[in-house]
């Protein structure tokens, strides 16, 4: 993705609104618009938006996994799996 090719400045998108949005879905390529010369907000598709936040869910929940793992908060799973059995089994 070429992002040079997706810059364009406030007055592009005020003139232009529908045609970004249908652009927006069919290329699926994020549009950067700029404010007196400046790089201001990034317009994108809701399908991008929601695999974005979906990506940055993951990375977290990673993160995370791997901070529990350096400060010794883990379990083998064999027992993870014994205890799980155990409580169905009480039920």
């Amino acid at each position: 993705m070429k992002l040079s090719s997706q810059i364009k400045p406030i007055s592009f998108l005020k003139a232009h609104a529908a045609e970004i949005v249908r652009k927006l879905g069919e290329q699926r390529e994020p549009l950067i618009i700029t404010q007196n010369g400046e790089a201001k907000v990034v317009i994108q598709d809701i399908a991008s938006y929601e695999q974005t936040q979906e990506t940055l869910a993951m990375l977290k929940i990673l993160a995370l996994g791997n901070r529990q793992i350096e400060e010794g908060k883990v379990q083998p799973a064999a027992d993870v799996v014994n205890r799980i059995r155990q409580s169905r089994q009480a039920r």
